[in-house]
């Protein structure tokens, strides 16, 4: 604990402890280890006790986010299903590139007592645990076997949790014997230690090219990721706008990586966008990726970018997201590299035609947006009236965070964001059941910002608990509780796919029928939300929502907003694709008309793309 608190990062002069506190469940595995050390020097790293383990990753992996990734939490379980709980919050932080440190107990390294309490035992190979698990959704992994290992082991998490290009899950198994051996470690391990958080430049030969598509393009597009937020290269992401006027689209992760209203800001992009920025892209003939890792939601399952002969600037620190799309790589941290971009193409603006374009579809995509926050759907409400309510109510500086189902989708396309940390929906693995334990870590990291959190009732009825640690650390949360009676989302899908919305509601068995069809089961969120400590708010209709909303803002104290919403009235579409392979033979109608739908739109499916660096000058008038 004394290593991990004396070690900080430093981007741009400024200094940051990087671990600021450590989650931790106990078991036999780390009770007497860890858990004697955070008792006997817990001036070194705060604790925060959590009620479930996959929870306490996604609390940590917020905290990260929200720090751009400077700072971080720790995480202690103990062996078995303890640790085993945590490989969800680990792939989550590696598929969103966000660094959180796991230290999951292990068993005996001497195997001395075995087999051990909740060992898992294998016949053909005796140095394998269930820690192994670990190994595929982490950026770096070790097992302790002896003490001198953490001289060197150690360094080496650090370095990837520091590392922009390399930074995810760091998973360090510590059996349980060896934490609490003795073993004279060296002064000099313990000296404080600053890691440099480098901003690379980009290779001149690159820029150079980079450079030049984008002054020879007639219909030039950006799509800024979460590497713009996570680099704090926002606002000169604005200014090279300014400057060349060039339009902007945003992924989920970087929703706000332009304020809405700015000139050019053209909204999100891709099967959960705007119209708005999706007509753009498929106009565009240049289009230059700021740090984004090119999801298929963000390519409409790569049929979004039609011109034949489009073409790829990425703007990525990692080569391994640099060199997606057939792209020209331009490897490079963001700001650095959007900086030297704006000074390569001082005095250069995008043909006026194209500003003009992006100007009527932003304007239009405005007043659908506008008519479905004002919706009045009866008997219930849609959850886009809920949204807009919820965005007229908040400050610039809160936080609405969200993870998975309908929700995400919805925010993506109708939410204004007016902050860059303003928006917190995590898309990259989608994980239901992130959303309150992930307002618990954004809260935790940004204490003077309300912490807004959107679930709908499927992720709440996976993880809900950590209302209860919010309530232990006196930590407000706002949380609202969109109630459709079960899974929206995936009944949509279900429904376009010809499945019928099969397994998507939640109601009781019908007997006839033999399916989950028959009545609306009895099931009172807003009384649990309550039996774990929160104010609980039953709200009816968008006017009641939003006198309740108001109150719970108002109150010091974590508070639940119940609202039933219409689960058939949906946002309006992006007009984009999502590949969702459908059956090829069936024998129900409705999964033989969604297959022909489906043959349709695969047929726009560009798999394969040509390289940049292999075209000429983009053609012209096309």
């Amino acid at each position: 604990m004394t290593f991990l608190a004396r070690q900080y990062t430093e981007r741009d002069g400024v200094e940051h402890r990087l671990i600021e506190g450590c989650f931790g469940i106990f078991g036999h595995g780390n009770v007497a280890g860890i858990g004697q050390a955070l008792l006997q020097q817990p001036a070194d790293l705060a604790y925060y006790q959590s009620r479930n383990e996959q929870a306490m990753v996604h609390a940590a992996v917020a905290f990260a986010r929200t720090r751009r990734r400077l700072s971080t939490l720790a995480c202690t379980t103990s062996v078995g299903p303890g640790a085993t709980n945590m490989v969800t919050g680990a792939a989550l932080a590696t598929i969103n590139r966000l660094p959180v440190l796991l230290l999951p107990g292990d068993t005996f390294a001497t195997r001395a007592a075995g087999p051990l309490l909740q060992e898992l035992e294998l016949p053909y190979a005796a140095d394998i645990t269930v820690n192994d698990v670990f190994r595929p959704v982490s950026r770096f992994f070790d097992r302790i076997w002896r003490p001198e290992q953490l001289l060197s082991s150690a360094a080496h998490a650090m370095r990837v949790l520091t590392d922009p290009a390399e930074t995810g899950a760091v998973t360090l198994a510590l059996p349980q014997d060896v934490q609490a051996e003795a073993w004279d470690f060296p002064e000099e391990f313990f000296e404080r230690r600053v890691w440099h958080v480098r901003r690379p430049a980009p290779d001149e030969s690159a820029l150079a090219t980079a450079v030049r598509l984008l002054r020879a393009a007639e219909r030039p597009l950006i799509v800024a990721g979460g590497g713009v937020i996570h680099s704090d290269a926002t606002d000169a992401l604005a200014r090279f706008a300014d400057a060349t006027g060039i339009p902007v689209a945003v992924t989920q992760a970087g929703k706000a990586a332009l304020p809405h209203g700015h000139p050019a800001a053209v909204g999100a992009i891709g099967h959960t966008g705007s119209p708005a920025a999706n007509a753009l892209a498929r106009e565009a003939d240049v289009v230059l990726g700021i740090g984004t890792r090119w999801q298929d939601f963000t390519t409409a399952s790569r049929t979004l970018f039609a011109d034949p002969d489009v073409r790829f600037i990425n703007l990525n620190i990692a080569s391994f997201d640099a060199a997606k799309q057939a792209a020209l790589m331009l490897q490079a941290d963001a700001r650095a590299g959007v900086e030297a971009l704006n000074r390569a193409l001082a005095g250069h603006t995008i043909p006026g035609g194209l500003r003009e374009r992006a100007d009527e579809l932003v304007r239009r995509w405005d007043e659908t947006v506008d008519a479905a926050f004002s919706r009045k759907n009866t008997p219930l409400p849609s959850q886009s009236e809920i949204v807009g309510a919820i965005r007229d109510a908040v400050d610039d500086r809160d936080v609405v965070i969200a993870a998975a189902g309908s929700l995400p989708g919805d925010l993506h396309r109708l939410w204004r964001p007016s902050d860059p940390l303003g928006y917190h929906v995590e898309y990259g693995y989608s994980c239901m059941g992130y959303e309150i334990a992930g307002g618990l870590g954004v809260k935790m990291a940004a204490p003077d910002r309300e912490a807004v959190v959107l679930v709908g009732d499927g992720s709440y009825l996976m993880m809900a608990q950590e209302i209860a640690t919010a309530v232990a650390e006196g930590l407000k949360l706002v949380i609202v509780l969109v109630e459709n009676r079960g899974y929206a989302s995936i009944g949509a899908l279900s429904e376009s796919l010809g499945s019928q919305r099969f397994g998507t509601r939640y109601r009781y068995r019908d007997e006839d029928s033999g399916r989950h069809d028959g009545g609306v089961l009895p099931v009172d969120l807003a009384a649990n939300a309550a039996s774990l400590g929160a104010d609980a708010i039953r709200a009816q209709g968008a006017d009641g929502f939003r006198e309740a909303f108001a109150a719970a803002l108002a109150s010091d104290r974590t508070t639940v907003v119940h609202i039933e919403t219409d689960p058939l009235a949906g946002a309006p579409a992006s007009g984009a694709w999502w590949d969702v392979p459908v059956a090829e033979v069936s024998a129900l109608a409705s999964t033989t008309a969604a297959r022909r739908a489906y043959e349709k739109e695969k047929a726009a499916q560009r798999p394969l793309l040509r390289p940049a660096d292999r075209l000429g000058p983009p053609r012209r008038g096309v």
